[in-house]
C-alpha cells in the first residue's frame, strides 16, 4: 500500500529563483519533492507565462510545469480570495495574485512554501512555510 503523499505550494518568487539558478530555491524544491507533492496555483502559472519572452522559453515553461500539481480556482478558493481581500487590502496592500494563492493554499489546507513571507505572514489560517 503506498503512502499518501502531502501536498504543498509553491510560490511564483520560488519559481523564478529556479529560473535564475538560485541554488537555495533548487535545493529547497529538490528538498520539498521528497515529500510532498509540488502544485502550484493557476494564478502562478500565469504570473510566469507572463515573464516568457518567446516562444521557446514558453515551451521550456511549460515542460517544467509538468512536474507540478496546477489547482485551478474554483468557487470556493474564489469566495476565500474575496475575503482575503477584504480583510487584508486596506491593513497591508494585499495583491490580487496574492490572495488567489494564499485562498488556495487555506482552501485545499496546505502549506504555502514562499520567499516572501511578508506577504503572506499576517494571513490567519495560512500555513506558511518558513524558507
Amino acid at each position: 500500500m503506498a503512502l499518501k503523499m502531502s501536498k504543498i505550494l509553491i510560490d511564483t518568487d520560488i519559481l523564478i529563483d529556479i529560473a535564475r539558478n538560485i541554488d537555495k530555491a533548487i535545493a529547497r524544491l529538490k528538498k520539498e519533492s521528497k515529500s510532498n507533492q509540488l502544485c502550484i496555483s493557476i494564478i502562478t502559472q500565469m504570473e510566469l507565462i507572463i515573464g516568457c519572452r518567446n516562444k521557446q522559453e514558453l515551451f521550456a515553461l511549460e515542460k517544467f510545469l509538468q512536474g507540478f500539481d496546477i489547482l485551478n480556482i474554483d468557487d470556493s478558493i474564489s469566495q476565500q480570495a474575496i475575503q482575503l481581500r477584504k480583510t487584508y487590502n486596506l491593513s497591508h496592500s494585499l495583491l490580487m495574485a496574492d490572495c488567489f494563492i494564499a485562498a488556495t493554499a487555506i482552501d485545499r489546507a496546505i502549506p504555502l512554501l514562499s520567499k516572501n513571507q511578508k506577504d503572506y505572514l499576517f494571513i490567519k489560517d495560512l500555513q506558511l512555510s518558513t524558507y
